[in-house]
């Protein structure tokens, strides 16, 4: 069952991530393509959606590979977690009105934001292993988003270009741009505190029951 569930998840995840590159890409040509490649995998929704997702398969396709190992520890994908909830959440909260996408690319643009995260949250509910996971989980897991918003504003800089209204330095300035990074910040910590919450929970209460 959970092999299943994962490989069904995941396929849907790098379906979604597939279908929406494809289906905007058809508007470039030459070297745009390039650019829009780029642009593309600078969202935070297409990294997320694809680390969700490798999570999900590559520990079934390749388990004893040092990227299948990583993936499969339950604190990877308690981080992997919160990245990906934050990313329904924005979405829902900042970005759904902003959206001029139509027909099949809104289809997929709502699917890697309504449902490739309950599938992989559903998958860190009952099928990850509960009650391993320490609370410094939340500091590391601030790793990659750290990443992300360095080549985020770096590539901004460089290109006047930005993936999200509320990192749009030209738009707002640094103050306001690292205020909004601050704050994202400290919801990303808070999430993951209370998936380590939630972890260590279900792993007593498990323990419990079987004791």
């Amino acid at each position: 069952m959970k092999s299943l569930y994962r490989t069904v998840a995941g396929a849907i995840g790098f379906l979604c991530v597939g279908m929406q590159y494809w289906l905007l890409v058809q508007d470039e040509s030459g070297a745009a393509v390039i650019s829009f490649t780029v642009n593309f995998f600078s969202f935070f929704t297409i990294l997320s959606n694809l680390l969700a997702a490798s999570a999900l398969v590559l520990p079934l396709a390749a388990p004893n590979s040092a990227l299948g190992r990583f993936l499969a520890r339950p604190s990877v994908r308690t981080a992997i977690a919160g990245y990906i909830i934050i990313v329904g959440v924005v979405y829902y909260l900042l970005l759904r009105d902003l959206s001029h996408a139509q027909g099949w690319t809104l289809f997929f643009e709502q699917s890697l934001h309504y449902v490739t995260p309950p599938l992989y949250v559903l998958d860190w509910l009952f099928f990850v292993p509960k009650g391993a996971v320490g609370w410094k989980v939340g500091v590391a897991s601030l790793g990659f988003p750290a990443v992300y918003v360095v080549w985020t504003l770096t590539h901004g800089a460089l290109t006047g270009w930005y993936p999200y209204p509320f990192l749009d330095v030209p738009e707002l300035g640094y103050p306001r741009t690292f205020a909004n990074i601050a704050g994202l910040v400290a919801a990303f910590l808070l999430l993951e505190l209370v998936l380590a919450g939630i972890d260590r929970l279900i792993g007593r209460v498990r323990q419990e029951g079987v004791g």
